[in-house]
């Protein structure tokens, strides 16, 4: 891993409307955003841990963890429906050093630890063709038992055409079904060359990196909020340990 330059990014917008304030509620004593830098920092294959933000607050926590944020992301970058793409050529541009490869830490995903970002990079490495790793898992709720309504939802039918199967997989048990996955937001990495080559984040080959258990466990709205405080308070789920005071002006 040595011979490669890796940095992390840790996005981190101020605008989270289904969670506010998301970044930095605490969670077990600590902003969500701290979880995030630790496990890029303990990962050891950084060498730089990376905060983007458009908030100079997101950003003073995110220096008491341990992270850079050597400027703020326009706001033009940081609206609900701003893409990745954008802040992450911009981030790239503006660094003052050039890397090999990127990894963007989510702070919504507060259950993947160091070891994850590690076996995701060791299996970015060893698949040469590949221009990108994606955290994915098995769906829960199969495409192929989907519906679409027609004639104003007096009707409906299958949302993937399955006319040409002997037996439809509606009326199959899940387990006779393709295994299909999902996306989840635990980890990506991707040389840093697909960015200008492709003017996206992944490129266009992208290796399934399979997470499992609550690995992949995103905060998305209140409920998975509520959700997270559970598992931690029940100790089933593991938070990785920061061993940094905690944010003294946090609420």
């Amino acid at each position: 891993m040595s011979s490669y330059r890796a940095v992390a990014f840790v996005p981190a917008r101020s605008g989270s409307e289904r969670v506010p304030g998301k970044n930095v509620r605490q969670l077990a004593g600590h902003p969500l955003l701290a979880y995030a830098i630790e496990t890029a920092r303990q990962s050891g294959v950084f060498e730089r841990v990376v905060v983007s933000t458009d908030s100079e607050e997101i950003a003073e926590v995110a220096r008491w963890y341990g992270a850079e944020v050597p400027f703020l992301r326009p706001p033009a970058y940081a609206t609900s429906t701003s893409p990745d793409i954008e802040w992450l050529a911009y981030t790239l541009e503006q660094l003052d050093e050039r890397f090999d490869l990127f990894a963007l830490i989510r702070a919504t995903n507060p259950f993947r630890g160091p070891d994850v970002v590690r076996r995701g990079l060791d299996q970015l490495l060893a698949t040469p063709e590949a221009d990108s790793i994606r955290a994915v898992e098995l769906v829960k709720q199969h495409p192929g038992k989907m519906w679409i309504l027609e004639d104003s939802g007096r009707t409906m039918a299958p949302l993937l055409d399955q006319s040409d199967l002997d037996v439809a997989w509606h009326a199959g048990q899940y387990q006779a079904l393709p295994a299909v996955y999902v996306q989840n937001s635990a980890l990506e990495i991707a040389w840093t060359r697909v960015v200008s080559d492709t003017n996206t984040r992944e490129g266009d080959v992208l290796a399934p990196f399979l997470t499992s258990a609550l690995e992949g466990f995103n905060v998305d709205d209140e409920e998975d909020w509520a959700h997270a405080e559970r598992l931690v308070a029940s100790g089933d789920a593991t938070l990785t340990e920061v061993g940094r005071a905690p944010y003294p002006h946090a609420t």
